[in-house]
């Protein structure tokens, strides 16, 4: 009680002395120790005494809270929000004000002076509005209604200054990233980017302890080990100087950007304002006038000249936790994160309830990558501010980037429920939602935030992602015209539609967008190498390598860039080599064959180009190339002939869409499908005849058995390639693994292998996207091909991959089903972990979750399904690796993979070496040519059961979905058989075959949508494919042409 009282004497002597730093340090103590309204007012109006009216609007919110009649209150808000020159806000709060003195008893003097306010504050905004000079950026206008600071009256409009800075991708992608954190198989960006943005936000800064930093440092990234963060739209800078007073107020954010982390954007620096309480040393306020100039130094992007002021102040008193504050900032806005922590560290020593130093040492520390103690530092903020949505926000935004998604949610909900007009908690707290598969309150939460704001940019940029993500490129492409209608000079719009329309096949239209990007922004290399593909995939390869060479020439700031360099350098290498066999066969268009092991080795796995450089053939330059290799005119000339197969290819191509998020429609991509079915039909139909003639010469001249077994041996014949892909035995096949036969002439004699057949829709996804590594994995390094395969996540961290998480609980079953089956399973050394002791099998029948599971086995592990042997009764080959990998706290890494070891790759080749006879002997023989559906039943079940073996198989780096699909399609043409349905929403074929142990439940589950969508059909014979577009020159025209 004595130590109260004293502590109140000394408040009204500071008062009398307008020390309202040091009284507002005594009011801190009294309101640690109880929560007095008087107290809360009398705190509010010190603030608004050092021009803090952002503190100020919250301590009056806290005291009406409290009080919703208390005058006292609502004439400073009213006050704060007219000094920040929210004239609208301040008429609202004070005329509240007053109806609530209307209903009751109130203090005269204080209804006197709301009448008053009320009466200047309606007159000035009339006058304003009639003449017509409210102006929505940087205005200043004079008037009487505004705080008295040193015999002055001042008021500001607000200045939107909104700020946006492109993310990377992306991911990230994020970076989503990406960022957002998505895996994308079938673009090549698995870890892609997610890409973050800043956002302009509402949220206030909260007073924790005697001093305020207003603004908030802001971190952005796309890769998700970025953070990201944004401050106040109206953040106030108060500087005093020469006994006058100005105060702006401005709409900015600062952020530190932290691909590398330690960066920070210039944008930011030239924009970003904060604000340091002025707190008065001694007997003097000189102290405060010294921090006035500091802080404008900062915010005017003068740091070296901000720190030697606050060198000055901390040379005599070296503890001053306001001048550590600012000189901090200024460390941060030089990227000199490390000084900055030590700054806000010495800061906290002073004043360990600074809960501003807390916040900021967390947000620097998160630019760096420390996210478990930017989280705690943030979370000791949040101590002496439990209910802050600001230091909530930031939080929310840092476990955001660290991929702690749940946690993210809960911050930001919290945040927007105490402050529901913060427009970038929303779109935040969308990313998030969109992370853990909330696509629908995502996508509300965006909304949201845009309904606060149409033109917030950064949340029209992240809705286009989700639409994107969703595969709903309508809805996508609507949001970036909003976008670009918004600002034209939005390079991130640009790059954004250029990704879309990459994905969605429209290579020629993305190059015109990326260009548009690339003039904003001529050193983002996402736009570059972006836009280089595209040229790649064309055909216009003079255009793709000077990209490629501008992407390498790049000085970079992040591992995600870096990688993208690696890509420019191997992506390039390809180009030459496809511009040095564009004017010839096809047929000679050999990735697999011509291109060195170790080359692709290091493609497929981004590694640093160095050693392929020292090691492997390089191709020549572009214009030994292009002398060989300029693609001709007749390869773009337009025939009837060309013009019939390309419109049979589309209708044929567009069958291998999915149904399900994350899958975009892409033309080029459907095209390619349509001719490669079509070439593989012909190809194996005249194969087929072949066998024909044979069966009936052998019908005729020998018994049944004889004929079978010479057929057999003709089309068995065991590979001398180790594993069997890739050639044939024949010595026509050994001189290329595209087509593994000679021309026509020689079809009379040799029969093509089922690599063969395969080979033909490789070589065709190879062509029509350059840019995914897509090669036999058996044609790697000896070293890479011991145990490489593919790998596909369903849950990454605790993102929710929006493509494979629909097939999360048939996994999950299915590995509780081998669990049960064989009672242990390996761990990351392949040591066998035994569960049928402790009751643990009996456990395994409850999981419910990832989290369930691994409790249960207790480490990392992986199991392997199994798929039932056709060629050899009784045998199991070892399908696909469930793994389980713990990542952080709450995440886990829950994904199948498919290892191709020497020993599985021969039990699989011999597998499909046995399908592949299926159908042949199916069809060959009594059904040759029928165009009876009931008779070829049988070749309809065999054809499935050789692509159920495909999708176990997984002998692709990449690709082996839709190529296993197109080959269906192309073996049911060369049966007669068109597929004209749609695969049934929701359903991925590849995912059928991989959950299913039995290729029979695999026929019995596909044929069901497939078979009645089957019509007999033999328009795909004329005319050939091989003819038509006989060169690579015009292959790649006929891929490219249809957005000309």
């Amino acid at each position: 009680m004595a130590l109260a009282i004293s502590e109140r004497v000394e408040l009204a002597k500071l008062c009398s002395s307008r020390d309202w730093s040091k009284a507002i340090r005594i009011l801190d103590s009294l309101l640690s120790q109880s929560c007095a309204i008087q107290d809360i007012c009398n705190r509010a109006f010190c603030y608004s005494q050092l021009e803090l009216h952002k503190h100020v609007i919250k301590d009056c919110d806290k005291a009406l809270q409290l009080d919703p009649t208390l005058l006292q209150a609502h004439i400073l808000k009213g006050r704060a929000f007219s000094a920040l020159g929210r004239r609208e806000d301040a008429l609202l709060v004070w005329e509240k004000g007053y109806e609530q003195a209307m209903r009751q008893s109130a203090d005269l003097k204080q209804l006197l002076e709301l009448e008053e306010l009320l009466r200047i504050a309606k007159q000035d905004i009339s006058s304003t509005h009639e003449n017509n000079v409210m102006e929505s950026r940087s205005s200043m206008s004079l008037s009487g209604s505004g705080p008295h600071t040193n015999g002055q009256s001042i008021e500001t409009n607000k200045k939107s200054d909104n700020l946006s800075d492109e993310s990377k991708f992306f991911s990230t992608s994020k970076d989503k990233s990406e960022i957002h954190i998505e895996s994308r198989d079938n673009i090549d960006s698995c870890n892609g980017l997610c890409d973050k943005a800043q956002e302009n936000t509402n949220s206030e800064s909260e007073m924790n302890g005697n001093h305020d930093i207003v603004d908030k440092l802001s971190y952005e990234s796309d890769s998700c080990s970025d953070l990201s963060d944004t401050s106040e739209p109206c953040s106030k800078l108060s500087m005093v100087c020469n006994s006058s007073s100005n105060t702006t107020d401005t709409r900015r954010k600062l952020s530190f950007k932290s691909d590398i982390p330690n960066e920070i954007t210039e944008d930011a620096k030239r924009n970003k304002k904060f604000c340091v309480a002025r707190i008065s040393k001694t007997k003097s306020i000189s102290v405060d006038f010294r921090l006035s100039r500091g802080i404008a130094q900062v915010n005017e992007g003068k740091y070296a000249q901000a720190i030697s002021i606050f060198d000055q102040i901390l040379k005599e008193d070296p503890t001053y936790p306001e001048a550590l504050i600012g000189r901090g900032t200024a460390h941060a806005f030089q990227r000199e994160l490390e000084a900055a922590i030590a700054d806000f560290t010495k800061a906290i020593q002073s004043n360990p309830s600074a809960g501003e130093a807390w916040k900021r040492r967390g947000q620097a520390r998160a630019a760096l990558g420390e996210s478990v103690e930017a989280i705690d530092d943030l979370t000791n903020a949040l101590e002496f501010e439990p209910n802050s949505a600001d230091i909530l926000h930031e939080r929310g935004i840092v476990s955001f980037k660290f991929k702690n998604f749940y946690a993210a949610v809960e911050d930001l909900s919290t945040c927007v429920n105490l402050d529901k007009d913060n427009a970038s908690a929303l779109t935040y707290l969308g990313l998030a939602l969109s992370s853990i598969g909330e696509y629908t309150k995502a996508e509300e939460a965006h909304m949201k935030s845009i309904q606060l704001d149409q033109n917030f940019l950064e949340a029209w940029a992240h809705l286009t992602q989700l639409y994107q993500d969703l595969a709903n490129p309508k809805k996508a492409l609507e949001c970036l015209q909003q976008v670009l209608e918004i600002d034209g000079r939005f390079a991130r719009a640009y790059h954004l539609r250029g990704i879309l329309l990459h994905g969605m096949g429209e290579h020629r239209k993305a190059i015109k967008d990326l260009s548009t990007a690339l003039s904003i922004e001529n050193d983002n290399i996402e736009s570059l190498y972006l836009r280089a593909s595209c040229h790649h995939a064309v055909g216009e390869y003079r255009e793709a390598v000077k990209d490629y060479d501008a992407a390498l020439d790049l000085e970079l700031d992040s591992m995600e860039k870096f990688v993208l360099q690696c890509l420019a350098f191997y992506q390039k290498e390809i180009a030459l080599y496809t511009a040095s066999k564009i004017n010839s066969d096809f047929c000679q268009f050999d990735n697999d064959g011509d291109i060195e092991p170790l080359f692709k080795e290091y493609w497929c796995k981004r590694l640093h180009p160095k050693n392929v450089c020292e090691k492997v053939f390089r191709q020549p330059p572009l214009r030994e190339s292009l002398k060989k290799g300029k693609l001709r005119k007749q390869d773009f000339s337009v025939t009837k002939q060309k013009t019939a197969l390309l419109q049979v290819a589309d209708t044929i191509g567009s069958k291998i869409q999915y149904d399900c998020p994350g899958f975009l429609p892409n033309r080029r991509q459907h095209r390619m499908a349509g001719l490669a079915a079509i070439e593989i039909a012909q190809k194996v139909s005249k194969a087929w005849r072949s066998l024909q003639m044979e069966w009936k010469h052998s019908n005729k001249s020998t018994s049944k058995h004889g004929k079978r077994a010479r057929r057999r041996e003709r089309i068995n014949t065991p590979s001398h390639n180790r594993g069997g892909a890739g050639v044939s035995t024949s010595s026509s096949s050994e001189t290329s693994t595209s087509y593994g036969i000679a021309e026509d002439r020689s079809w009379g004699r040799s029969v093509m292998s089922w690599v063969d057949v395969y080979s033909l829709a490789v070589k065709w996804r190879q062509v029509s996207e350059p840019c995914d590594p897509v090669v036999w994995i058996n044609k790697l390094s000896e070293e890479f091909n011991s145990g490489f395969g593919s790998h596909t996540p369903l849950i990454l961290g605790q993102a929710k991959v929006v493509r494979y998480f629909p097939n999360y609980e048939r996994t999950l079953d299915v590995a509780k089903t081998v669990i049960m089956d064989k009672s242990y399973v390996y761990n990351k050394a392949d040591e066998v972990i035994d569960l049928s002791k402790d009751g643990k099998l009996e456990d395994i029948i409850h999981v419910r979750s990832c989290s369930d599971l691994y409790r249960i086995v207790g480490e990392d592990f992986w199991l392997a399904t199994w798929c039932n042997s056709t060629a050899f009764e009784g045998k199991r080959l070892e399908g696909t690796r469930i793994t389980l990998v713990k990542t952080g706290e709450q995440g886990f890494d829950f994904a199948i993979r498919t290892p191709c070891t020497p020993s599985r790759w021969d039990e699989f080749d011999a597998e499909m070496k046995a399908a592949w006879e299926a159908i042949c002997n199916a069809y060959c023989g009594e059904n040759y040519g029928s165009t009876d559906l009931n008779v070829l039943g049988n070749v309809r079940d065999a054809i499935l059961r050789m692509t159920y073996y495909w999708y176990n198989f997984m002998p692709l780096s990449r690709g082996s979905a839709v190529v296993g699909f197109v080959v269906m399609l192309g073996l049911l043409l060369a049966a007669n058989m068109e597929f004209t349905g749609k695969i049934p929403q929701g359903l991925q074929v590849d995912w059928e075959a991989i959950l299913n142990s039995d290729p029979n439940s695999f026929v019995d589950s596909v044929k069901s949508w497939l078979y009645p969508s089957l019509k007999v059909t033999t328009s795909w014979k004329d005319p050939d494919v091989t003819s038509t577009f006989q060169t690579t020159g015009s292959v790649i025209a006929a891929l490219s042409s249809y957005d000309d």
